[in-house]
């Protein structure tokens, strides 16, 4: 017994089934009185066509148009469902019917045929919403850990104005949320990179918190970014070089490699560095940019670290798969780099916060000690030639005070270089090595306080050993009790002295010193008695000239010339 092909045949509601005889004969007619019905039953069973009561042209035009396009629903990547009152699906297109592990959803709950998700909101009822209000309504659910869904309501008016039915769009959101996530993540991350509570600041040392702020930075590269390969430079912005911080999977000689910030000759690091723009090495062996960071590596990460719009230093990573990387992942390190920086900086001020404290500390012990010390070794001296040749006993005493005046001068040097930090984090204001000045001795004569302090001051900075007199008979007599040990290698000397003029002062020295490495002060413009012209015709030499005010610099540079003029004649 043959079976007859099934035809589906959508009737008038209010009229009595009018089939054409030829087709009750030829077809076994299944009878609906709705488009809803048609559109379910058609994705049920097939049927052979569709036959229309030509009475009922609005249902026909209703139906039509869905089934007209239906092969477009069924290709979108998105999933769309047709849902009665009661939340059933009554005709899902083809993702919808993926999406719910490959079993037809159609007659099922909605939630149910998804898996029953959990309802994040912002609408916990989105359906009841539609169907009350017949406003549209959106809503996202979660499935589990790694898979979400975005759903949008909208109501399919029926006749008298009633919702009774609703199309719902679903669209994978997966990969937005979990980028969205790892995005909160690491800005969170980034923010804790150097976050400290004053408990844990207050037994931490600068160095302890570089290396805690390295291990975070390792910790969140790895578990949150996924990356094992890791290298962070740091930017030396006065040599342009690109100092190592940390390195893990880079082979040694890599991490120790010297490196600039140039476009060329430099690698990719030091081309971003350069240039301030991150770079995708999608396969090293084909770039000419890259230089090997770690045997076997196909593909590189690399963006620069900016605060304000500066270079301060780069992070790379490196994959030993081809494209490992991607643009998810430019942007992950990008904005994680961000906050890298950021806690950098903040780093790089605790260490010149310690440093401007430690120089702070340093300054006010020359303010309370220093002059006080140069008091004894003036009166010690004065002193001490007073019993030359009469008392060597009290002689004696008097140099061990000159020794332990001094010793007590050095050690204020020595506390301050103690209590300032050895390295920065990033290449900051650091004080210039001035190593002609270093463990040099200088005497600086001049009858206000003041500048006396300020030679202390500024002097010691760079290594070195002052110490002050306030006229011209305290200068000699310093100078004359000088031994080879303590030898002055540079003297300052205001020109104006209260009891000799500086070019008066110079001659007198010049008896007990050969070469005599004299340097004279005087206000621009300034020179009573012609003292500098004087002192220049008895051989002062043409470039130690200080005219008040003068600045660091110029102190420094005549200081340093004058020590290697007497430097250079002795040698002869």
């Amino acid at each position: 017994m043959s079976v007859k092909p099934k035809i589906l045949f959508v009737r008038n509601t209010t009229a009595p089934a009018d089939i054409p005889q030829p087709i009750g004969e030829s077809f076994e007619v299944v009878e609906v009185q709705t488009p809803l019905q048609a559109l379910m039953h058609l994705n049920q069973e097939p049927f052979f066509g569709v036959y229309f009561d030509v009475r009922n042209s609005d249902q026909r035009n209703r139906l039509s148009h869905p089934l007209q396009h239906a092969q477009t629903l069924d290709a979108l990547p998105d999933g769309v469902a047709l849902l009665d009152a009661d939340n059933t699906i009554v005709w899902a297109n083809r993702r919808l019917h993926e999406w719910s592990d490959g079993a037809n959803p159609e007659g099922s709950n909605f939630y149910a045929a998804l898996g029953s998700p959990e309802i994040l909101g912002p609408d916990f009822c989105p359906f009841h919403t539609v169907l009350a209000t017949g406003s549209s309504s959106s809503s996202t659910l979660r499935l589990n850990e790694s898979r979400y869904f975005q759903i949008h309501a909208a109501a399919v008016l029926e006749e008298g104005g009633a919702a009774q039915h609703l199309i719902v769009t679903v669209r994978d959101v997966t990969t937005e949320m979990l980028q969205q996530q790892k995005l909160t993540a690491i800005h969170k991350a980034g923010q804790e990179l150097a976050d400290l509570t004053p408990d844990e600041v207050l037994g931490m040392t600068v160095e302890d918190r570089i290396e805690l702020l390295k291990s975070n930075i390792l910790h969140y590269t790895q578990d949150l970014l996924n990356f094992d390969v890791v290298e962070v430079r740091l930017l030396d912005q006065q040599q342009g070089r690109l100092e190592p911080l940390l390195s893990v999977g880079i082979d040694d000689d890599a991490a120790n490699r010297k490196l600039f910030a140039q476009t060329l000759g430099n690698g990719v690091t030091g081309f971003v560095a350069a240039t301030g723009k991150s770079y995708l090495c999608e396969d090293t062996t084909e770039d000419p940019l890259y230089i090997e960071g770690f045997q076997g590596a196909r593909s590189s990460l690399t963006v620069p670290l900016m605060l304000h719009d500066q270079v301060i230093g780069t992070f790379n990573v490196e994959s030993p798969d081809i494209r490992a990387f991607s643009e998810s992942d430019l942007q992950f390190l990008e904005i994680f780099s961000r906050d890298v920086a950021v806690a950098l900086n903040t780093l790089e001020l605790l260490v010149a916060q310690s440093a401007n404290v430690a120089q702070a500390s340093v300054e006010a012990i020359h303010s309370a000690v220093a002059l006080p010390v140069d008091e004894i070794l003036n009166d010690a001296v004065n002193t001490m030639e007073r019993y030359i040749g009469h008392e060597p006993e009290v002689v004696e005493r008097l140099k061990r005070i000159l020794r332990n005046a001094r010793d007590i001068k050095r050690m204020i040097q020595k506390v301050g270089e103690k209590m300032a930090p050895s390295q920065a984090v990033l290449a900051s204001s650091q004080i210039d090595e001035r190593p002609k000045l270093r463990g040099r001795r200088v005497l600086v004569a001049d009858a206000d306080e003041d500048v006396r302090q300020h030679a202390h001051a500024l002097l010691e900075r760079y290594g070195c050993v002052v110490e002050t007199a306030h006229d011209a008979e305290e200068t000699l007599c310093m100078v004359r009790n000088s031994h080879a040990d303590h030898a002055y290698d540079a003297i300052i000397s205001d020109i104006g002295l209260p009891d000799m003029s500086g070019s008066q002062l110079y001659r007198r020295l010049q008896k007990m010193m050969d070469p005599t490495p004299m340097v004279l002060m005087t206000g621009f413009g300034y020179d009573p008695g012609h003292s500098i012209v004087k002192a220049r015709q008895a051989g002062l030499h043409p470039k130690a000239i200080l005219y008040k005010p003068f600045r660091l610099d110029q102190l420094l540079e005549t200081v340093e010339t004058v020590i290697e003029e007497v430097g250079n004649v002795t040698k002869a």
